[in-house]
């Protein structure tokens, strides 16, 4: 995948982005992924080809207002955060899921500017962009250079 970014044409093309993120070798490693991008770009759909890649068989949905979502696999906990209605990043610790968060959890996490000063700092940051009729998608973050080449083929 070039610096300049992966093209996708359409949500098809974004849920299987997601489905092949899930995918990536060493992601168990990851604890954070925020997902960046403007109102329509395409966060919620990248997220819902990760989760029913992992194996969950109903809809996703944006947590926009409930905030959070979570998923439950074997031997992983999915949390999926929708911070666009955040005013202040001080209301997260109301959720209380730093205390439900172990090594086995991974935090999803849309408009992660919003939670600013309270969430942890990412290992990889997804950003969407539209591009005419589909977006463009970009990894940064110090997992990025591990994840990127596994997109190098993507259709």
């Amino acid at each position: 995948m070039a610096d300049s970014g992966l093209f996708l044409a359409d949500a098809e093309a974004t849920e299987r982005a997601g489905a092949r993120l899930a995918r990536c070798p060493g992601l168990e490693r990851v604890r954070q992924i925020h997902l960046q991008g403007d109102l329509g770009a395409g966060k919620t759909t990248l997220v819902r080809g990760f989760l029913h890649e992992l194996g969950h068989p109903g809809a996703v949905r944006s947590p926009t207002y409930t905030l959070l979502e979570p998923y439950e696999f074997p031997g992983l906990t999915v949390l999926h955060f929708d911070l666009y209605r955040v005013a202040d990043p001080d209301e997260l610790e109301y959720l209380g899921v730093r205390e439900q968060s172990d090594e086995r959890t991974l935090w999803l996490v849309e408009w992660p500017d919003r939670g600013a000063g309270w969430l942890p700092e990412p290992e990889l940051v997804v950003g969407l962009w539209q591009e005419g009729a589909g977006r463009r998608l970009r990894f940064s973050g110090p997992e990025a250079r591990r994840i990127a080449p596994e997109f190098e083929n993507f259709q």
